[in-house]
């Protein structure tokens, strides 16, 4: 089968003109939905698409992916209720992030989406009563290695994860976007003062710091796996939000290039495609399209030098060198 970036063109072309799967053989149906299954888009795909002119099989897979997405869906909506029921007495909003906050707000990207983690946003000050609160409703700790929990807690923009010891869920709280040895500065109360009531307990951040959100969560914090899919959140983020708004906020968050940058790259892959890409735009393009035709990951050297950037970009290079050190030493090697 093809070349690299062959199924994952496939399907930005898919998600961005839908019609355009008619003109598919088999063997570009395949490549389309390896892709598809590998960034956890085959359920926005299905919805995209429907079931008009596909063939039979691929109904059946369609009708799989979109019964998935709703399950996902049910089941981490429930998970938002149970952290709310467990910090009701807590004084202070709960405001959900990402794909479950997307969901629970009705909005385009949490159509036919795959949601992971719970993910919540809360003032720092609170962490210490919001972890006793969980953990007294039934979360446990994940890690248990002494160095992870401290990384966690001196360094990270969250509480090390917690899981719930009878629904085997986790739920990530933060107090920020961005981990606090990032170069970026996001303004995290601001974003608390500005979020948006979704039902009772639970809040939503305004449409701009969702963009904020997803672009720094993509562009200044990870080595883009995924980034297919983060990037339609920002595609369908970016319809609800104030451009001039949207850049006022980016600016006061610390991350305008970033996000100046995912509109671009938004705009190359699932919009008009008139945007004006920088030679750094181009090289991210190939990264997120780093799939063969069987869905599979390619360009090695690509993903490990964004993988090394990853961790360059959260910490100063002689914490960055202890950190990899003390990782390398305990057995962990990247992907």
């Amino acid at each position: 089968m093809g070349g690299a970036g062959m199924s994952a063109a496939l399907l930005v072309q898919a998600l961005r003109q839908p019609a355009s799967v008619a003109a598919l053989d088999g063997a570009g149906w395949n490549a389309l939905i390896a892709a598809a299954r590998a960034e956890r888009l085959i359920g926005t795909l299905a919805l995209r698409i429907g079931d008009g002119p596909v063939p039979e099989p691929v109904r059946r897979i369609w009708a799989d992916a979109r019964r998935e997405a709703e399950r996902e869906t049910r089941q981490a909506l429930w998970e938002a209720d149970r952290a709310a029921a467990a910090l009701a007495d807590w004084d202070g909003p709960v405001v959900l992030l990402k794909g479950t906050a997307y969901a629970a707000a009705g909005l385009t990207a949490g159509e036919g989406r795959f949601i992971g983690d719970l993910d919540i946003l809360v003032p720092r000050g609170a962490m210490a009563d919001v972890e006793q609160r969980l953990i007294a409703a039934g979360w446990e700790w994940v890690k248990q290695d002494p160095y992870d929990d401290a990384y966690y807690r001196q360094w990270m923009h969250e509480l090390p994860p917690l899981i719930h010891r009878d629904r085997d869920r986790m739920i990530d709280v933060h107090h920020t976007i961005l981990p606090l040895t990032a170069r970026q500065k996001p303004d995290a109360d601001a974003m608390l003062a500005a979020a948006v009531p979704i039902t009772g307990k639970l809040y939503i951040l305004s449409p701009e710091d969702r963009v904020c959100h997803a672009a720094a969560h993509m562009l200044a914090d990870g080595d883009l796996a995924g980034g297919l899919r983060n990037l339609w959140d920002i595609h369908c983020l970016l319809a609800d939000a104030d451009l001039r708004k949207l850049d006022a906020r980016a600016r006061r968050h610390g991350i305008a290039p970033h996000v100046r940058q995912a509109q671009r790259l938004a705009d190359a892959l699932y919009g008009t495609g008139k945007a004006r890409l920088t030679l750094w735009d181009r090289i991210v393009l190939r990264r997120l399209l780093a799939r063969d035709g069987w869905g599979g990951e390619s360009r090695k050297l690509l993903r490990s030098a964004f993988y090394i950037r990853s961790h360059w970009l959260r910490m100063p290079p002689l914490m960055l060198a202890r950190h990899l050190l003390t990782k390398w030493r305990k057995g962990h090697r990247p992907g």
